[in-house]
């Protein structure tokens, strides 16, 4: 998995922030699946901020919104 990461753009902020988010996710959360929810709740705030909303395609804004729900349930007490 980690031969895959030299072919990430790490030039662009707004690629790269979520990718590093899922990296040091996964064995700071010992999750898998929290690591790739960090990074695909990351990717679409970085693209609206860097005003490349339009490349975002809307199943990553559902699972943006999946994801958020799914912290939120999890974490309610």
């Amino acid at each position: 998995m980690a031969n895959n990461l030299k072919y990430i753009n790490w030039d662009r902020f707004e690629v790269a922030f979520p990718s590093f988010l899922v990296v040091v996710g996964m064995p700071l959360t010992y999750s898998i699946s929290d690591g790739l929810a960090l990074g695909m709740i990351a990717y679409p705030i970085t693209m609206i901020a860097s005003k490349h909303h339009k490349d975002v395609s809307p199943m990553m804004y559902a699972l943006f919104v999946i994801f958020i729900l799914f912290f939120a349930i999890t974490n309610m007490k």
